[in-house]
């Protein structure tokens, strides 16, 4: 997990292929002026989710992983507390994972909590549980969705949580 502010976003463009490409949109792009929805940056490698709405409460969200992309959400209005724990670590699913879109949810309690703020970002890497959107107020925010193994979106979904047994775990994954 990474927490940062966009003006330092350069230091993370050779960390992980398909940076650059997420920092760069971040960077350029009138943010509070696009709509919310998909937007592409390089197909299904690298694309960004906008969204507005009311934030939650803590108690009222779950934690989330996703095994295909790595997240990097980037706050443009409002403040986006964030929960966060280790994957493997999570041992409370709620439901079964959804390997189509990509999640699957727990009901473990964070270890941490972050408050992004407006120019600030956090990167969540599939090892990485989170709990976005809490906030007392509206939070808009862009979501950049970053293949996490090689150039491509992997498909190497088994439907088992983070550290299960039969499962490989993405560490190390933002080699080039």
């Amino acid at each position: 997990m990474i927490l940062d502010t966009l003006a330092n976003s350069r230091r993370y463009n050779d960390l992980k292929e398909g940076f650059r490409e997420a920092f760069d949109f971040l960077g350029k792009a009138k943010l509070e002026d696009l709509p919310a929805g998909r937007h592409e940056i390089d197909g299904d490698r690298v694309f960004a989710l906008i969204s507005d709405g009311p934030g939650r409460k803590r108690e009222s969200g779950l934690l989330e992983t996703h095994t295909r992309y790595v997240d990097i959400q980037y706050v443009i209005a409002g403040v986006d507390e964030m929960g966060w724990k280790p994957a493997a670590s999570c041992a409370r699913p709620s439901a079964p994972c959804d390997p189509e879109k990509d999640i699957a949810f727990f009901e473990d309690e964070p270890d941490a909590w972050i408050a992004v703020r407006p120019g600030s970002f956090a990167v969540f890497f599939p090892e990485d549980a989170h709990l976005p959107l809490v906030s007392d107020g509206i939070v808009r925010k862009v979501v950049v969705k970053v293949a996490a193994v090689g150039g491509q979106a992997s498909r190497q979904t088994t439907g088992r949580r983070p550290g299960e047994p039969g499962t490989r775990p993405v560490m190390g994954s933002f080699r080039s």
